[in-house]
């Protein structure tokens, strides 16, 4: 059962996405919220698999509710429904740790199996917003094959990262405690210049750094 925190201003959208996913097999919305007045009490609280968030609500918006998720919480998946497109909305969601970025003309089926994807790992994205990350990270102005003086051991937490590994399967495979995984992905992404795992595995990728 996947389990999804929704946060939608919009009454009668919120709750027909409860109905759509909470009618559907293998899904549950624990609760759904207006905005993100209180979003890290509310994750805290009811332990979701995935949050399903929009960007433009009136109070605490949606990037600020993912940021403030992000600051305490980097394992839960959060998957930005909205109607925009928009460059900046996307790279301030990639930037700030989404895992995902929808458009709000997603058709159910699909929504259904981007929420499936979230919630195993993926990055699921519309075909447009695909489209412009990429030509973001093609931009991107740094220099290839830049060293950033990353030490060894950081070098194998950004290859998991890579791998896709979660802050807990790090600590297991390195024999660290999850603290000390956190420690060292904060000095990984100080080095590279980001500020979300997305952005951290892009650029390991473009500078070979793994």
């Amino acid at each position: 059962m996947i389990k999804v925190l929704l946060y939608e201003d919009n009454p009668q959208l919120r709750e027909g996405l409860t109905m759509l996913i909470s009618g559907s097999d293998g899904f549950e919305v624990v609760a759904a919220f207006k905005n993100c007045e209180n979003v890290v009490s509310e994750v805290t609280a009811f332990q979701p698999d995935v949050v399903l968030m929009d960007i433009d609500m009136p109070g605490v918006n949606g990037i600020e509710g993912l940021k403030r998720i992000r600051a305490v919480n980097h394992d839960v998946k959060i998957l930005m429904l909205t109607v925009f497109d928009d460059n900046q909305n996307v790279f301030q969601a990639i930037s700030n740790g989404a895992n995902g970025y929808i458009l709000k003309k997603t058709p159910p089926a699909r929504l259904l199996e981007y929420i499936s994807e979230a919630a195993t790992g993926g990055a699921p994205m519309t075909a447009s917003i695909a489209t412009q990350v990429l030509r973001m990270f093609a931009n991107m102005n740094t220099k290839q094959g830049e060293d950033y003086h990353l030490s060894d051991r950081e070098k194998q937490v950004l290859q998991l990262l890579v791998d896709g590994y979660s802050y807990k399967m790090i600590a297991s495979e390195m024999f660290i405690a999850i603290d000390t995984v956190r420690s060292h992905i904060k000095k990984i992404y100080e080095k590279l210049h980001v500020n979300s795992k997305s952005e951290a595995v892009a650029k390991a990728f473009k500078d070979k750094l793994v």
